[in-house]
């Protein structure tokens, strides 16, 4: 079968106007244009697009995902395979919300109450799973299968008081970054006391806590592009200042 921009679009579920950008930008060219001028997409386009669709559905950006389909090493059994597995996650992500809402609205309507654990096992998934896809092969592969899944189920264990401590914590470690990046020096008693924070933080998911493993960790935020993107968002440089001040602190 070969389709038109509206025929495609109607059939996929996408605009007219997205696909004539996938096709600007070279994420998805049609087959050919017509005598009329028209854009005819055909099986492989049609294909193509359903990827595409996938890696979207999954948060990938679009650059990634012209990457991914470019690649000389791309097969795409191998990466339905992947959507598969990623999506039953994100499935038990949302099973475990719903579930999460359920017992909710049971324990205020006089049913059973919920634990704290319970409260907040929907939201605890998704944060392994997010960091899991992120970094944890790298983590995996630094601090063994052991370590991570220890950590894991430490977190999962927290109670709700507990996870809030956690969360309002690394606010305080961002907020004391902003401030202290550029004004502050990392081995100073402000960039020490902000290395202190991390160590509180991260008690919260580690079992037993170790300065060589926490200046490895730090380490990482500025050898790991990720790491470093996800503090300098905040501040530019704020991902080498904390690791210094954590490298100094573990001395």
């Amino acid at each position: 079968m070969e389709y038109t921009v509206k025929q495609l679009g109607d059939l996929a579920g996408v605009s007219g106007r997205t696909l004539r950008y996938y096709d600007q930008i070279g994420l998805l060219k049609p087959h050919m244009v017509n005598e009329s001028g028209y854009r005819i997409y055909g099986p492989k386009e049609v294909d193509r697009l359903q990827q595409i669709l996938f890696y979207r559905e999954l948060g990938v950006d679009l650059s990634t995902i012209k990457e991914l389909l470019d690649s000389p090493d791309f097969n795409e059994q191998d990466a339905l395979r992947e959507h598969h597995r990623h999506l039953l996650a994100k499935r038990r992500q949302l099973d475990l919300l719903l579930q999460n809402v359920e017992q909710t609205l049971s324990a205020l309507e006089g049913g059973k109450p919920m634990s704290d654990q319970e409260k907040f096992i929907g939201f605890k998934e998704k944060l392994i799973k997010e960091n899991e896809e992120k970094y944890g092969q790298e983590v995996r592969e630094k601090y063994g299968d052991d370590a991570v899944d220890a950590s894991n189920a430490k977190l999962m264990g927290l109670t709700e008081d507990k996870y809030a401590e956690m969360q309002k914590l690394a606010e305080e470690i961002i907020a004391s970054l902003v401030k202290a990046v550029g004004k502050e020096r990392p081995e100073g008693p402000e960039g020490q006391r902000i290395a202190e924070l991390h160590r509180k933080w991260l008690s919260f998911t580690w079992p037993n806590y170790s300065k060589a493993a926490h200046a490895g960790l730090a380490e990482m935020y500025v050898a790991d592009e990720r790491f470093t993107a996800y503090y300098d968002q905040h501040k530019k440089g704020a991902a080498q200042f904390l690791r210094d001040a954590i490298t100094a602190y573990a001395k």
